[in-house]
């Protein structure tokens, strides 16, 4: 499977010793339960960088302010960078709180004007 143009494919499942599903690996890359709350996102919340990383950010903050120059969904994070949504969702937290990182709600679809409604309208302007 491929990324998108200019990004790297989603990581391949690592070798048990390296795995980053390891718990305490977890533990470490989230810095562990501070009783913050998390932000409200979705599978489908599309994630924007407001700058690149700096030289002190860690790699995997750093990893996802790189991949996030162009929009991606949380989703597509969590693939890309082989963690689990719960990893990437803390994460994007302390990233979102430190205004590294915006994030935008998905479009409803029931927000957006009915089908037949817009037909309906052009039907009507091309009579006229």
């Amino acid at each position: 499977m491929t990324g998108p143009p200019g990004l790297p494919a989603p990581r391949e499942r690592r070798q048990p010793e390296t795995d980053v599903t390891d718990p305490g690996r977890l533990y470490v890359i989230t810095g562990g339960p501070d009783g913050a709350e998390r932000a409200s996102l979705d599978l489908v919340t599309m994630i924007m960088a407001r700058d690149d990383p700096s030289p002190t950010v860690q790699p995997e903050r750093a990893a996802i302010l790189r991949l996030c120059r162009a929009p991606l969904s949380v989703a597509e994070l969590s693939a890309y960078l082989g963690l689990p949504f719960s990893v990437v969702t803390a994460l994007l937290t302390e990233l979102l709180a430190a205004e590294l990182v915006e994030s935008r709600e998905p479009v409803v679809r029931a927000s957006l004007p009915d089908r037949s409604l817009l037909e309906a309208v052009m039907h009507g302007l091309q009579r006229l």
